[in-house]
């Protein structure tokens, strides 16, 4: 059976979790998992191989055992403490920015007195933040976690997103939108959706859109200003405080079609990244596990038949796309979890 150690401790709780699900009855494979507390607390999971801990102990524990395969689901920071593991052990790394595991040494310098200059000036005095590069060159896998982008990009894929929920429809009336993430003009353009909406006309339609995301800033100014003008046909709902998992998950149960204004361009590090192309939406895996419809910018490419390019009449595409069928059987628990092993099998 082979050892295999899964590391989160910084971001995407979400694909631990799936790891978990989708290899927690292998034969094949035993897999331990470890957690910060912040992820441990946010997955709740429990079993004889979940651990929690931190940077300043984990190499002492890995050090007694004995894995086959080490996977670092973040390397966002503690550059140096990554450093250290793909040095000693064979060590995969999920690649979640991809220009970022390029950037010079230079270019990750200046990044400091470009934004967030505290925590980015802790990051090179204390953690190695010039050294990043040198963590995902020694690795001997990079993973990416959407399989076009995987190919373009020269990475291994990970199956890792699958189909946990049956879909259902709200009132033929009523066509609900939900865009899930936080309400940010950085990673999507709601600016403009606020600008189609206004232009929505009364086809005997009822409209329910959810911005499912922590709102806040000129965001949620422009949202207020939205809810003083628009028409009666058109109820919108949205969030001040962090959204918790259980209200994610209903509201994205009831949804028709989630939409999904992704930004062409973004930023990580200040080093530029583009959506479908060097950086996956999270929204992809969305999609895939509660069984929707997608509408993403035409800039997003994508061979998914649940990703739908956005069209110029957005009112009318969102009618046409409540009732349009899809079928998530390729990504059904046992199908990804065959392809898991697969690949788990050949690293």
């Amino acid at each position: 059976m082979k050892k295999i150690a899964y590391i989160e401790l910084d971001t995407h709780p979400e694909l631990a979790n799936n790891l978990f699900e989708l290899t927690k009855d292998s034969s094949k494979f035993s897999v331990d998992f470890y957690f910060s507390e912040k992820i441990y607390k946010l997955l709740k999971l429990e079993g004889e191989n979940i651990f929690l801990t931190d940077y300043s102990e984990l190499l002492e524990v890995l050090k007694k055992k004995n894995y086959d395969l080490i996977i670092i689901g973040t390397v966002h920071r503690h550059f140096n403490f990554y450093k250290a593991i793909v040095k000693k052990y064979k060590t995969a790394i999920v690649v979640h920015n991809f220009n970022f595991t390029k950037a010079s040494r230079w270019e990750l310098f200046k990044s400091i007195f470009k934004k967030d200059h505290q925590y980015r000036l802790k990051l090179f005095l204390k953690e190695g933040l010039l050294e990043s590069s040198k963590v995902y060159k020694r690795a001997k896998y990079l993973l990416g976690i959407d399989e076009w982008m995987s190919k373009q990009n020269h990475l291994k894929f990970l199956p890792i997103y699958f189909n946990q929920f049956n879909s259902e429809n709200s009132k033929q009336d009523i066509i609900r939108i939900v865009v899930p993430g936080a309400v940010s003009q950085d990673r999507r353009d709601y600016f403009s959706f606020f600008e189609k909406l206004k232009n929505f006309k009364d086809i005997n339609l009822n409209y329910e859109i959810i911005f499912l995301g922590k709102a806040s800033g000129e965001e949620l100014e422009r949202l207020n200003q939205i809810l003083s003008n628009i028409s009666q046909y058109i109820n919108i709902q949205y969030f001040e405080e962090k959204v918790t998992q259980e209200k994610f998950d209903e509201w994205m149960l009831k949804a028709d079609v989630l939409y999904c204004p992704i930004q062409t361009k973004t930023e990580f590090f200040s080093v530029k990244e583009i959506y479908g192309k060097t950086k996956i939406s999270g929204n992809i895996g969305d999609a895939i596990k509660y069984g929707k419809p997608a509408i993403f910018p035409s800039s997003y490419p994508s061979d998914f038949e649940f990703v739908i390019e956005e069209k110029s009449d957005l009112q009318i595409q969102f009618a046409e796309t409540k009732n349009q069928r899809l079928n998530f059987d390729n990504f059904s628990k046992e199908n990804i979890s065959k392809r898991l092993k697969l690949l788990l099998e050949s690293l």
